[in-house]
């Protein structure tokens, strides 16, 4: 018989069994009547950070590697595909009308599930602008549950927000009649798909990112789309107005900014976290990010989290 080196088969086992740790793994939840997805990722034994994905219906499941890669380490890291959006859209559609009150109930339950599962009493939660909205109903109706809500590119008085960018894009678009024409069409709340994308198209192009010209047909359908199962949703949510509805939470709050942030605007939630009472609160700001600071900023924010936000 071949002899083993047995020092060699306990670093293999050893290696074998780190590897498979570092692994993501993908579950399917029953919530709210459908299959839900979720993935995770990290030692079970550690506490559990959720990511609410922003949108709505925009999975960052694919790009979750960017901004987790070191919270993994300490934390049991996961992402939720919600209803209609993702790998959970892939296994099946919202089998009734999406509402505002129906995608809280789901992040409750998800939540519900995700504690049980690990074996846990509390998590970090983590909301991405949309996400924010259903992250924000957590801290406001769940704080017990939560060890404390980090609320990136916060959705607060987001009609405001979207008039302000209106008024700063007409700025902009002073010496441009086709952007001006476009953008005088724009009504907020938002009355149809072509009103979003003028806002964010002349958005984009004054932050020197203009939508390619061949790509606008084809997010012209996907907006459509989108319209046809959230606007009404997203419509709702942006009515709330945090700094009268909610001055007052239960649970830590951290705000993650970005101030070249204009879509959710930054001046908002620096205005909201002044007032916001809390036990526990801080605004983190990164002067050249905008909206999408997650992803320009995803080692300082893991750093943070890590840090600051999990030691407090």
């Amino acid at each position: 018989m071949k002899k083993v080196n047995f020092t060699l088969l306990v670093i293999a086992l050893f290696l074998t069994k780190s590897f498979s740790q570092t692994q993501i793994k993908y579950d399917t939840l029953s919530v709210g009547k459908i299959k839900q997805i979720i993935s995770y990722k990290g030692n079970p034994d550690n506490p559990i950070i959720l990511f609410l994905h922003g949108g709505p219906g925009s999975s960052r499941m694919n790009q979750a590697e960017t901004f987790t890669n070191k919270l993994q380490d300490h934390f049991v890291v996961v992402q939720w595909d919600q209803r209609d959006s993702g790998r959970t859209l892939t296994l099946n559609k919202s089998t009734e009308p999406i509402t505002l009150e129906l995608m809280e109930s789901d992040t409750y339950e998800v939540v519900q599930l995700l504690l049980k599962k690990f074996n846990k009493k509390k998590l970090y939660l983590v909301g991405e602008s949309w996400g924010t909205v259903l992250g924000f109903y957590m801290a406001d109706k769940h704080p017990e549950l939560l060890n404390a809500y980090i609320s990136v590119s916060s959705v607060i008085d987001q009609t405001k927000s979207e008039k302000l960018l209106v008024d700063k894009l007409k700025v902009d678009a002073k010496d441009n009649p086709k952007a001006l024409e476009e953008l005088n069409t724009i009504k907020v709340p938002f009355e149809n798909y072509e009103q979003l994308l003028s806002s964010r198209k002349w958005m984009f192009y004054y932050d020197g990112q203009p939508l390619p010209e061949e790509n606008i047909a084809a997010i012209k359908e996907y907006l459509k789309n989108w319209s046809d199962t959230w606007l009404v949703t997203w419509n709702k949510a942006i009515s709330q107005n945090l700094l009268k509805e909610l001055p007052k939470v239960k649970c830590p709050v951290y705000f993650i900014v970005g101030k070249k942030d204009f879509q959710t605007n930054y001046k908002i939630a620096e205005e909201y976290f002044k007032i916001l009472k809390a036990p526990k609160k801080q605004i983190y700001e990164f002067e050249n990010s905008g909206h999408s600071v997650l992803m320009e900023k995803p080692e300082e924010i893991q750093k943070i989290i890590i840090d600051e936000i999990a030691k407090n």
